[in-house]
């Protein structure tokens, strides 16, 4: 009989699944001019970013629900306002695309995420340029052009539109571990979008102002409250399902599930948008690169394992290395016991250097983990 805590981690994963493919369609759905024809991208994500950052504040400030973690301009203006800058650019064209192409082939497209995410941590010097991840790279880069060349209404404009969203996608995950990794800090949804969103939505303003303001037409908008609502909040549910199934299961795990929602959303998009017709040459196409997609995330599941197995082997030497130490010490001790203070002096300088390698192994080991 399968367990309540197992129940519950199928749950989370059903939940997330559920979300993020109705995120996807939901923001398909909103900007198609074929549907509810909003065809403005900048506005509905600096939407998205006042109601997340508005939902954290009250959140933080009123219901006291986490704390805010202690930020300094410095940190706000190294860390912060570059990784809110990519992150906005990133949704900025990656919902512009939208307009352009289906969401089928943005699905895809998005098989490109670990080719640039690895490349932007080869050239931040975060990763190290390896054949086989090189190799399973290229089988990825192939199999999306095949993908690519398959598809029946391919657009050179949403294409660009979605490859620049993966790029600054790609550079916002490399500065996030690059930047807060460094000054220490450890953000959870709530912080993040607390911090993240208002400067996100003070970024987008800007290209908002001179590309959709002057063709807005109040007349001509179709607003419906319910509508910007709903959608503005199953994207914040997104965020915080992430959360859960990584606090529930782990990275690897949200990974696998991401692979079948890609399938799934592949297949939905189709049947709810009769216009995202694919191809056999897609699925082959999009299939090599999942090959390639799967791969990658073996490999980066076995370094972590294998960094981890250092990490746990670092106290158990350290332990012998004392224990060594310790003997060493007492025979050395035996033998000078009638030696008078010299003795002594060395003694107590090899215990404080023995307590010292103890310190810097600890955290040598804090710092790993």
């Amino acid at each position: 009989m399968i367990g309540k805590p197992l129940l519950l981690t199928y749950l989370y994963l059903l939940i997330y699944i559920i979300l993020s493919s109705g995120v996807i369609l939901y923001n398909k759905w909103v900007l198609s001019p074929k549907y509810f024809n909003f065809s403005f991208p900048i506005t509905l994500t600096m939407i998205h970013m006042g109601f997340s950052g508005l939902v954290a504040f009250i959140l933080i400030r009123v219901f006291k629900v986490v704390a805010p973690v202690k930020m300094t301009f410095e940190i706000y203006a190294t860390c912060v306002i570059p990784i809110s800058a990519f992150f906005a650019s990133s949704l900025w064209f990656g919902n512009t695309a939208y307009l352009h192409i289906s969401v089928a082939f943005i699905q895809m497209l998005k098989a490109l995420m670990p080719v640039a995410t690895f490349f932007m941590a080869v050239v931040c010097g975060t990763d190290k340029l390896r054949c086989d991840v090189l190799l399973n790279m290229v089988l990825v880069s192939i199999g999306v052009v095949i993908s690519s060349y398959g598809e029946i209404h391919f657009n050179v404009v949403g294409t660009l539109y979605q490859v620049t969203g993966i790029v600054a996608e790609a550079l916002r995950l490399v500065l996030t571990q690059v930047l807060l990794q460094k000054k220490g800090l450890s953000l959870n949804p709530i912080t993040s979008l607390y911090y993240i969103a208002p400067c996100s939505f003070v970024f987008l303003f800007v290209p908002w102002y001179l590309l959709e303001k002057p063709e807005m037409q109040v007349s001509q908008i179709q607003f419906n409250f319910w509508i910007f609502f709903s959608n503005a909040l199953s994207a914040l549910a997104l965020n915080f399902s992430i959360f859960l199934v990584i606090g529930r299961t782990g990275a690897v795990t949200i990974r696998v599930a991401g692979v079948l929602k890609d399938w799934i959303l592949i297949a939905l998009s189709t049947v709810i948008f009769p216009e995202s017709t694919i191809t056999g040459l897609n699925i082959i196409g999009y299939a090599i690169a999942l090959c390639g997609v799967v791969m990658y995330n073996y490999l980066k599941v076995k370094d972590v394992r294998a960094s981890q197995l250092i990490a746990e082997s670092i106290p158990e030497r350290t332990a012998k290395d004392w224990k060594l130490e310790k003997k060493s010490s007492e025979i050395y001790m035996a033998d000078v016991k009638d030696g008078g203070s010299n003795g002594e002096n060395d003694s107590a300088s090899d215990q404080d250097m023995d307590e010292e390698a103890h310190l810097l192994s600890s955290s040598r080991l804090s710092h790993i983990g």
